[in-house]
């Protein structure tokens, strides 16, 4: 026989279901369906609580692409229980919560953290660091000739959190900083005038290029470029390539290292020495043409200067304008190769000789009274 239950009984079975819920409580809850509103779930109240669309994940993705059915998650009470005792949750502010705290060990520990690009905007990047999107200003990036778009990784460090407003600051180029003072310590530990090393070719300027040899930069100057006359380092080089240069000179107390291609390749005033001989005949090609006279290759990695006088004295004997590229014979008047110079002419010494000696003495202007 069923025993009879009394209002009293009954209120006692009711309080056994009964939770003490409110807004603002983390509670655990089995995810048993999906609908038009959002995520169905079971957290043990008198009905089931559900967890709107918006409030799934803060990239806008689909419920069932976040909770999987039948699984337990933690989930934060976002509104008082209606007059059906449905209660409203959300996953995504705890998913912030969590992140938030990890946010603040990784800022503690200047941790370097990867993140992704997921927009472009004026002034800078937005980056998503564990699911929370961070800025980075332009300033704080160190670009090393990257542009960065939507999807590339980057590496970056918090700078500065106000989880009040959900928004924090982080810096790339602090990274780079960073690891540039460890790497110094190491390089100049171990580096040495006269090695040879890898680097790769990371700014160029009118005055030479920049070479990353492994977190520092150094200066490949202009004139260490290469034994030929080149205009600009982008005549040779281009950002990005990976080279191979001479250590040309270490300086520790201004923490720089100047940097050589010249240093590594055979120098051309030593094969040169062995060629070219005073007085003789060469065909040249025109690299430069300046107010003081026209540089000119007379073998290969080898100028020498050719005098106005004597470039103008060619242009009228020959009725022609010389131009930069165009070949001439000139003459080898002296040639130094210690000190890697070269003096050209027109005219053999001997032939400069007879036109002298041919030349006619003035009269004497002076007259007796």
């Amino acid at each position: 026989m069923i025993e009879d239950i009394t209002n009293t009984d009954f209120e006692e079975l009711l309080k056994k279901y009964e939770y003490n819920f409110k807004v603002g409580d983390l509670v655990k809850g089995t995810v048993y369906g999906f609908d038009s509103e959002g995520a169905v779930v079971d957290i043990g109240g008198k009905s089931a609580a559900v967890v709107p669309t918006k409030e799934i994940s803060s990239d806008n993705r689909k419920p069932e692409e976040v909770l999987e059915k039948g699984k337990e998650y933690e989930f934060l009470i976002i509104s008082d229980a209606d007059e059906n005792g449905k209660f409203l949750l959300s996953r995504k502010k705890v998913d912030l919560f969590y992140a938030w705290q990890e946010l603040k060990k990784l800022k503690e520990a200047n941790e370097i953290i990867k993140g992704e690009v997921v927009q472009v905007v004026r002034g800078g990047l937005l980056v998503d660091i564990i699911g929370v999107k961070g800025f980075v200003p332009s300033s704080q990036i160190q670009s090393r000739g990257q542009e960065y778009k939507v999807g590339d990784k980057i590496e970056v460090k918090i700078i500065s959190l106000d989880e009040e407003h959900n928004n924090f600051v982080l810096s790339n180029k602090k990274v780079y900083s960073d690891s540039i003072e460890s790497a110094k310590d190491e390089i100049f530990s171990q580096i040495e005038v006269g090695q040879v090393i890898k680097g790769r070719v990371v700014r160029i300027t009118d005055f030479g290029a920049f070479i990353d040899i492994g977190g520092f930069d150094c200066l490949l100057p202009l004139s260490q470029i290469s034994w030929k006359w080149i205009e600009h380092p982008t005549d040779l080089l281009k950002i990005g390539e990976e080279i191979e240069v001479g250590v040309f000179d270490v300086d520790v107390a201004k923490q720089r290292i100047t940097l050589s291609l010249k240093s590594i390749t055979p120098d051309p005033w030593e094969a040169a020495s062995k060629e070219i001989k005073e007085g003789e005949f060469r065909e040249g090609l025109i690299t430069r043409i300046k107010p003081f006279g026209a540089f000119v290759e007379i073998y290969d990695g080898v100028e020498a200067l050719l005098p106005h006088n004597e470039l103008v004295e060619y242009q009228n004997s020959n009725n022609v304008i010389l131009n930069v590229g165009d070949k001439i014979n000139v003459c080898v008047l002296k040639f130094n190769p210690q000190d890697k110079r070269i003096s050209l002419g027109f005219h053999a010494p001997e032939e400069k000789k007879e036109e002298k000696a041919e030349e006619p003495k003035k009269e004497d202007e002076t007259s007796e009274e």
